[in-house]
């Protein structure tokens, strides 16, 4: 950032705004509750192309999902004697 820059952020609050009344603002206040309720996930590009929207991603990692839990228990029985 230049000083060029510097002086045009330097006086970019309006008028209008009373200062008296912004203060008090907490910076991030909602940022947990955001973090908590996203989960954003980037698939590769070699990937993507396989997925038309967000559901069929779901439902792909549903049943991958439910394919190792079979694995689990079927290796679970094998190994009961």
């Amino acid at each position: 950032m230049n000083e060029r820059d510097n002086l045009d952020l330097e006086d970019d609050l309006r008028e209008e705004y009373d200062l008296s009344q912004l203060r008090g603002g907490v910076r991030g206040k909602y940022a947990q509750r955001v973090r908590q309720g996203t989960n954003l996930v980037l698939l590769a590009p070699d990937v993507a192309p396989f997925f038309k929207n967000d559901e069929a991603v779901n439902q792909a990692l549903r049943l991958l999902i439910q394919l190792a839990k079979t694995e689990v228990s079927e290796l679970q029985l094998a190994m009961d004697p």
